[in-house]
């Protein structure tokens, strides 16, 4: 486990080969929450005769998240048009129920309906409707987990958002873009070299990362639609650890160009790098603060690997983390609250989150080899890296760690996971 955990900070600094395997996944809820919502999703009218089960999709969403709990629904054949029974889904435990219909249009395309109600307060809060290809199918599914989950938490949904990440299979690495639940993968680029530190552009267009394929550790941003590539760093010695400011102008990575591992702010589109720090430690994983104003990072300058923090200008640096002798990895909430890392404790690397304002530090995991957090864009949930039952898995789990769902593998391992931002509807 130690091993594991050096090797994230060692491929970032030194340029050593990652590793991992393919991908497929299912999601399985391992956790139970305080408190939850108890919400009946019934089976969408004709959805038997489509390719996916939209009910099923948006259940699964909503109990991921930690604010759901699904409730029987054996029996029942509502859609959105049917006005239920209230009072039988109170009996049956119910506070919401989702009702909805699929059926083909003349086009080839899908039509998805739901409706939405308080069965508590006997009210419709509202449904909508959308007309998609076979393709966008469970697209439309985590739409509709958004809708309910604003209407019901107020906080915006993130199902319908995308995650990335990094697998190995036979000496072949490929680079996955997944939908959030880790379903739907669709390969972005396969090479026989390692791809590791994959970062999202604000806008969801780009993705930056590292790839060895020149034989050393060089950044390039990739258009996630055509493919197109852009060589960003390819300076001597490593280049590595992107991460783009909030504005998606620049990005700042690691390069030891000048000798030993130092933060460089440079331009999206490439350019000469400005560095940000002068010293003689090692720093490295940047990451930016949401409001732009400093940058996170992994530091020894104090003897040990901690998470410090930056104007993005440069200069003056102050220590974030002071519980444990040994914190990598840094990400931060887009609400700017939360600091996720991971944190070796007694040997073993456990993802923690540290409440910025606070100090307040929390324990997420009982697992040993976590790495690399990412938060979701409405900033509920943390997707990451662990072993579990002898393979490398995604996970999320919930900022107070009560609820976690396995995203799993089927034939190998999973690593470098990153959540993308919100995407246009």
């Amino acid at each position: 486990m130690q091993m594991m955990k050096k090797r994230i900070l060692l491929c970032l600094l030194v340029g050593m080969t990652c590793l991992p395997v393919l991908a497929q996944f299912r999601v399985e809820v391992s956790g139970v929450g305080l408190t939850q919502l108890p919400i009946a999703v019934s089976a969408f009218r004709g959805q038997d005769s489509v390719p996916q089960k939209i009910a099923a999709i948006v259940q699964a969403d909503l109990e991921r998240s930690g604010q759901f709990r699904g409730v029987d629904t054996v029996g029942a054949a509502l859609d959105e048009g049917t006005r239920p029974d209230v009072a039988l889904w109170r009996q049956k435990g119910a506070d919401s129920l989702v009702t909805g219909s699929v059926s083909r249009l003349a086009d080839g395309r899908y039509d998805v309906r739901f409706r939405l109600w308080d069965v508590v307060r006997g009210q419709d809060l509202g449904g909508q409707s959308y007309a998609v290809t076979q393709a966008d199918l469970r697209l439309s599914a985590h739409r509709i987990a958004d809708f309910i989950y604003e209407k019901l938490t107020g906080d915006k949904g993130a199902f319908s958002t995308r995650i990335t990440y990094v697998t190995k299979a036979a000496q072949r690495y490929q680079l996955w873009v997944a939908d959030a639940d880790g379903e739907n993968a669709q390969s972005a680029l396969a090479s026989p070299e390692p791809i590791i530190s994959p970062a999202w552009s604000p806008n969801g267009s780009q993705i930056a990362y590292v790839s060895f394929e020149s034989r050393k550790p060089v950044v390039y941003t990739h258009d996630v639609a055509t493919g197109k590539r852009r060589l960003i760093a390819n300076f001597r010695g490593s280049n590595s650890a992107p991460a783009w400011s909030p504005d998606g102008r620049t990005l700042a990575v690691t390069l030891s160009r000048d000798g030993g591992s130092q933060l460089y702010a440079i331009d999206a589109g490439g350019g000469e790098p400005r560095r940000l720090a002068q010293n003689s430690s090692i720093d490295t994983e940047p990451v930016y603060a949401p409001d732009g104003k400093n940058i996170y990072f992994v530091s020894d300058r104090g003897g040990a690997p901690q998470i410090y923090r930056m104007p993005v200008t440069g200069g003056g640096a102050e220590r974030v983390t002071f519980t444990g002798t040994y914190n990598i990895s840094p990400a931060i909430s887009p609400d700017g609250r939360w600091l996720a890392y991971i944190s070796r404790v007694s040997g073993a690397f456990k993802l923690h989150v540290l409440e910025l304002a606070s100090g307040a530090v929390t324990a997420i995991t009982d697992t040993t080899a976590d790495e690399s957090p990412s938060f979701a864009p409405n900033s509920r949930l943390i997707v990451y890296a662990t072993q579990s039952q002898g393979r490398e898995a995604l996970m999320t789990a919930t900022v107070d760690g009560k609820v976690k769902a396995r995203l799993a593998g089927q034939n190998g391992d999973i690593r470098e996971p990153g959540w993308g931002p919100f995407q246009k509807q």
